[in-house]
């Protein structure tokens, strides 16, 4: 962080949790819309709250927003990532669930226009933060 740019006072990181969505060899992404990040695709996924299990974030985000059940769930690698224009900072933790049951829905759509399935080594541009932060560490789901 440069000394020009200064965190709010009681600015704290944040810890967010990505869904990497594994289903015949390709992943789940969906085109953000409203809060930041807007027109970026990112994985399913969101805050984790008090007292919340990061299983128990994943599963209930994935839902939430795209109506998939998320059976098994492994653990995947994190990334750090500063927002400097909008003055936040998440450490985002993925889970990495394969063959989800049900079938795409796009439950709030105020905050994603679509979903869609892409390979690994195909994403789209551009990627939210967090995505691009983990494909650009080597993690291959």
């Amino acid at each position: 962080m440069t000394d020009s740019v200064k965190p709010p006072r009681d600015a704290v990181p944040r810890v967010g949790v990505g869904v990497l969505v594994v289903r015949d060899g390709r992943i789940l992404l969906g085109e953000r819309r409203g809060a930041h990040g807007a027109g970026h695709w990112a994985l399913p996924g969101g805050h984790l709250e008090h007292g919340e299990t990061v299983e128990d974030c994943a599963r209930r985000e994935l839902a939430e927003e795209t109506g998939l059940v998320g059976g098994v769930l492994t653990r995947g690698p994190w990334v750090s990532d500063v927002f400097e224009a909008e003055g936040l900072h998440y450490v985002t933790v993925f889970m990495v669930v394969r063959n989800p049951v049900g079938e795409v829905v796009l439950r709030e759509p105020a905050k994603c226009t679509r979903w869609e399935w892409f390979s690994w080594k195909a994403l789209p541009t551009p990627l939210f933060a967090p995505l691009a932060s983990l494909r650009d560490s080597g993690f291959m789901p």
